[in-house]
């Protein structure tokens, strides 16, 4: 059976960054860069490299910068050329996506992931789409994790999570997933948990901040009461879903990083930085120098 192509994505973009100030205060947290990209940089590539073609971002305010960043800079440009840099302005113009790909669309208030996946609907239009919360970091040995996700969809349809194993300790931190015994790796979901009461989680699969979903979410987000936090939540919307329309988990084949936090934002600092060719030897050896110095000096 054939299934409508994911050509869009969805990047809800308007938080705050509170746990970052004062880093935060006049920079978009999307914008803290891990190693040498931005964090928002590194989710859209991800979703370039899962095959998206529209990228729609929903922003608040003083988050102009990150319009900016996906828009070539003339001046910029001028300087490197004089200074001979052509392979500079090549990396820079490569990570951009083409014209007409991207779309701006403002959050008016903080009401919730629901509320901003919903401001995006006319955009969207009657297609299925991913939606990829920038706080979520992924690094996959091989096919991203959003296009892990589409290979899925393409051959079950409906709505697709994605989810990672945690420590049954860590259960109540997360939205958790129910599920049935499926094919290896992906499995029909029964019912989903926000943040469930230790001992109590259906399983150990977190939702991570990857979906496919189809558009008939926005109807129901359209008319969702507000929940959790007096805000709309996605989480509620989707289990009116459910209702009508299939959901499989696909779990994520890779490490993920939360970086709305300031350990996981730099773990994710960490992970990439040795993951990237031209740095990970000798960032290997001053990590390793760090380290010992640090128990050097716990031992006196």
């Amino acid at each position: 059976m054939t299934h409508k192509p994911i050509r869009k994505a969805i990047f809800p973009v308007a938080g705050l960054g509170t746990r970052f100030l004062p880093a935060t205060k006049a920079m978009p947290k999307e914008m803290l860069t891990i190693v040498d990209r931005p964090i928002i940089q590194r989710v859209v590539d991800e979703a370039r490299e899962a095959g998206i073609e529209h990228f729609i971002f929903v922003t608040g305010r003083n988050k102009g910068v990150i319009e900016d960043h996906f828009d070539r800079q003339a001046e910029l440009e001028m300087i490197l050329e004089k200074k001979g840099k052509h392979d500079v302005i090549k990396q820079l113009n490569d990570l951009l996506p083409g014209p007409g790909q991207t779309s701006f669309t403002r959050q008016q208030e903080p009401l919730g992931l629901g509320h901003a996946v919903w401001c995006a609907r006319e955009l969207v239009g009657n297609e299925p789409f991913a939606l990829l919360l920038p706080d979520m970091l992924t690094q996959s040995p091989g096919d991203s994790c959003l296009k892990q996700m589409i290979n899925n969809y393409n051959e079950k349809g409906g709505n697709i999570i994605g989810v990672e194993e945690v420590a049954d300790s860590e259960t109540d931190q997360y939205g958790i997933v129910s599920i049935k015994k499926g094919a290896e790796n992906c499995w029909p979901i029964t019912g989903m948990v926000e943040k469930p009461p230790l001992g109590t989680a259906p399983s150990n699969l977190m939702i991570m901040g990857r979906y496919i979903l189809q558009p008939e979410i926005f109807s129901i987000l359209k008319d969702q009461r507000k929940g959790a936090g007096n805000e709309i939540q996605l989480t509620d919307a989707m289990h009116s879903l459910m209702e009508m329309q299939d959901f499989h988990a696909v779990k994520h084949n890779g490490m993920s990083f939360d970086c709305g936090s300031r350990v996981g934002f730099l773990t994710a600092n960490v992970a990439f930085a040795l993951a990237s060719p031209d740095l990970r030897n000798d960032f290997a050896k001053e990590l390793r120098n760090l380290l010992d110095n640090l128990t050097s000096q716990a031992a006196e």
